[in-house]
């Protein structure tokens, strides 16, 4: 298996995803983006996806990191956990789980005269596919760097890199971008003709992601600087 690249195939157009009938929603079509710009930047700009499959004929939704490498994500956990040995497959079986990623920003609540037109503003990206176990060590180290810096870019050059017991403790999935969509909603309220008049307080509250400055651990050496990786955030 290669390396991840950022050339993962599809049938759509260069700049764009190939739209499916699992990616073109049933409601508010004009929100919705195949643009890969717009979908890679709603996944780099966050932390957790959650993650959804059918176990035992049963929906499941977990909440993990990921990290984006081209046109594949990285989902990591304990060899243990539920969908990481139901990723691997048996005997001749075709390794792989067919899945539900999700990422969702909230960018502002929308608040109308009525309360059928509140709302919130929003960036969200659906991807579908199936997740597959990650065995080549060259990818699985890659990928690895890549969940690491994708939460801190610049973390995964200073910090110990895995031993071979904590590998062998970790999984990794790899799933694809290839059948995806993205959803925006920006703007105030919809509010309707006749609701104009009404006394309410109308508008949009925006909500915003903010860092505070580094804490350092009880048993961080005291001269030890705060790396520039950190101060830019």
């Amino acid at each position: 298996m290669p390396a991840p690249d950022a050339t993962a195939a599809t049938n759509a157009p260069d700049n764009a995803y190939r739209p499916t009938d699992r990616t073109v929603p049933t409601r508010s079509r004009e929100r919705a983006s195949y643009d890969r710009e717009v979908v890679h930047a709603i996944l780099d700009e966050g932390y957790v996806c959650h993650l959804g499959f059918i176990r035992e004929g049963a929906p499941v939704v977990l909440p993990t990191l990921y990290g984006r490498v081209g046109e594949r994500l990285y989902i990591h956990g304990s060899t243990g956990a539920r969908p990481l040995r139901m990723a691997g497959g048996s005997g001749a079986e075709e390794p792989g789980l067919p899945v539900c990623l999700t990422v969702t920003h909230v960018d502002g609540l929308v608040l109308a005269r009525s309360a059928f037109h509140h709302s919130i503003n929003y960036r969200s990206v659906v991807v579908h596919g199936t997740a597959r176990p990650v065995t080549d060590p060259a990818e699985r180290t890659a990928a690895l760097d890549a969940l690491v810096d994708h939460v801190v870019p610049g973390r995964a050059a200073d910090s110990r890199p895995a031993n071979a017991k904590e590998l062998a403790a970790t999984a990794v999935l790899r799933l694809d971008l290839e059948e995806v969509s993205a959803k925006v909603r920006t703007g105030g309220p919809n509010d309707d003709a006749e609701d104009l008049e009404l006394p309410h307080w109308s508008g949009v509250v925006p909500v915003a992601r903010t860092y505070g400055a580094p804490v350092p651990a009880d048993d961080l050496a005291p001269d030890t600087p705060v790396p520039g990786y950190l101060t830019r955030l």
